[in-house]
């Protein structure tokens, strides 16, 4: 993911618990519709064993390889590197930069939980992580908060590092434009595109996000 990549923010889908069934044709749908809106989709299950995750990941990955998205893998390095993953997302109990970078090389993408904590961003870049991510911004019920970030730790981050930022946590087509305003890089979403009709809900981000132009 590039912060040179136009539009200046775009969309970072998150799976929903359940990728069973149709989802790899919803995740197909989500990413065509918004025309190179989608930078990255990550893959978020728990529960199964390693095994079949990995059966459930790779239609998924495949959908993602053929359009150009990143493909990454919630909380587990040794499930990223089983699949090849293009990178891995690191909670803040999920292992450091550092042993990802051993196990999946120096091209994979890390991206670290940084929840509302500018001291934690700056610790996650420099250890080297490729994006830290914000959160929760809003309410949300795809996973327990107890974090609540403001818009003036996206305008910081942007304005003196060159890392991008991931603003996370019950974001919707009606309240993303403070966020893009405030200078975040992408907007991970899930709910919002999930519990409905995915490509208009991609669509709806991809109008509200063209009207607000980043303030850097």
């Amino acid at each position: 993911m590039s912060k040179h990549a136009p539009p200046p923010c775009q969309l970072y889908l998150i799976s929903p618990l359940d990728v069973g069934g149709d989802f790899p044709d919803r995740l197909a749908r989500a990413i065509d519709a918004g025309e190179g809106l989608v930078a990255a989709f990550q893959f978020r299950v728990k529960g199964p064993d390693q095994h079949e995750r990995a059966r459930l990941a790779e239609p998924l990955q495949a959908v993602c390889s053929e359009r150009d998205v990143a493909f990454i893998v919630n909380d587990s390095i040794a499930l990223a590197k089983r699949l090849g993953a293009d990178g891995v997302h690191l909670g803040q109990d999920d292992g450091t930069v550092a042993e990802a970078r051993e196990e999946l090389g120096k091209e994979a993408q890390i991206g670290v939980t940084c929840h509302d904590s500018r001291h934690l961003a700056m610790a996650a870049g420099e250890a080297g992580a490729d994006y830290v991510a914000f959160g929760a911004f809003f309410p949300t019920t795809t996973k327990e908060v107890s974090h609540r970030a403001d818009l003036e730790t996206l305008e910081w981050w942007q304005a003196i590092f060159e890392i991008p930022c991931v603003a996370i946590g019950g974001i919707t087509p009606e309240n993303c434009a403070p966020l893009v305003a405030a200078g975040a890089d992408f907007l991970a979403v899930s709910n919002a595109v999930w519990s409905g009709d995915e490509a208009e809900a991609v669509r709806a981000f991809a109008k509200a996000m063209a009207e607000v132009q980043p303030k850097v």
